[in-house]
């Protein structure tokens, strides 16, 4: 599939290239900054050199970037908040698996965000955060997210997220882009539902299209899940320090819903396999109705045919050919064996539906 085209740089080439197409949106750098009292600041960033004094600051620090189309910029920041190059790599280079890699600076987290762009195309993006001693980054692939949520909860100073430290923002994101699995699943499972129904009323050519597309969506949904969970395992249970044992035990519940959604997923692809078999069921059926009407029409006509041969031939011998009423005597004796088998064939119960 197209869309998991990884973007990778040429054989050879040194280690942390950046592959920056034309085509992927400029960032737009933003931040939330706040400490455990509560004050935060927000805003975009005009001056990259701003994130320098920012960085400095008390608290913890949010800087989002929405779009990865500059390359110097991209390198500036990942300068300022010491990003491994292979770590910045990663960030470009997209689509990377889930992941979660280890640094000296920081611990970088690869995700995948997943939003309905139509009711069978999927929008996924890749959402890498970095998870420093008292800053988050995230770098997204487009301008537009999910995590609104999160934003608000900085603002109105809800739960402990501002009086915790980075990890527990890094959790809140996280959380916030697997959450956001739940609504597409959702409209995933009401489609397989229409489509359940639509083949038992009018099993059509474009429903088993709709069946295709909703199998290779929910691919893309297992193909993000699955790695994500275990991204989220490993840091539940890693030595490392990146996370405090509080924040571990939110992620948990994190990892929680990666379970229930990566079972919804399976439960889905299930149904999608039985709506493939029901469809070809119900079109074989329909099929083997229309064969049996034509084989009750051509049945009927066989008798006729002969019947019609017979005195179709031209014989001066026929004494039938010379009577009076022996043209309608043939129609009407034609007519009783039609009507006849037809008869007879109701008796057998070919004429009647299965379902009647």
């Amino acid at each position: 599939m197209s869309r998991f085209r990884k973007r990778h740089p040429k054989a050879g080439a040194p280690p942390g290239t950046l592959m920056i197409s034309e085509s992927d949106a400029k960032p737009r750098v933003t931040y939330m900054a706040y400490t455990a009292e509560g004050s935060i600041e927000e805003g975009a960033v005009a001056q990259v050199a701003r994130l320098r004094q920012l960085r400095a600051g008390a608290g913890t620090l949010w800087v989002d970037i929405q779009g990865i189309g500059d390359e110097a910029l991209l390198r500036e920041i990942g300068e300022i908040f010491d990003v491994h190059p292979l770590a910045l790599e990663d960030v470009v280079n997209v689509p990377q698996r889930p992941k979660v890699d280890h640094y000296d600076e920081h611990m970088l987290i690869v995700t995948r965000m997943i939003r309905m762009k139509s009711a069978t195309v999927l929008d996924v993006e890749q959402v890498s955060v970095f998870v420093g001693e008292n800053y988050v980054l995230t770098f997204q692939e487009r301008h537009g997210d999910v995590l609104d949520p999160v934003r608000a909860r900085l603002r109105k100073g809800t739960g402990p997220i501002r009086r915790l430290g980075a990890d527990y923002l890094a959790y809140a994101l996280i959380d916030t882009v697997v959450d956001a699995y739940y609504p597409v699943l959702e409209a995933i499972g009401d489609l397989l539902e229409d489509l359940e129904e639509e083949i038992v009323q009018h099993p059509r050519q474009s429903l088993l299209r709709q069946i295709y597309a909703a199998r290779r969506e929910l691919l893309t949904m297992r193909r993000a899940v699955w790695p994500m969970r275990e991204a989220i395992y490993s840091i539940v249970r890693s030595e490392e320090e990146d996370f405090s044992a509080e924040a571990r035990v939110y992620l948990r519940d994190t990892l929680d819903h990666c379970a229930q959604i990566l079972d919804a997923t399976e439960s889905n692809r299930e149904l999608v396999t039985g709506l493939m078999d029901m469809y070809l069921s119900t079109i074989s059926n329909r099929q083997n109705e229309i064969m049996k009407v034509l084989t009750v029409i051509a049945s009927i006509f066989v008798p006729l045919t002969f019947l019609a041969g017979i005195y179709g031939m031209n014989f001066a011998d026929m004494p039938e050919l010379h009577y009076r009423w022996g043209y309608p005597a043939l129609l009407t004796l034609m007519a009783a064996v039609a009507i006849g088998m037809l008869a007879y064939f109701w008796k057998l119960g070919w004429l009647r539906r299965e379902d009647a």
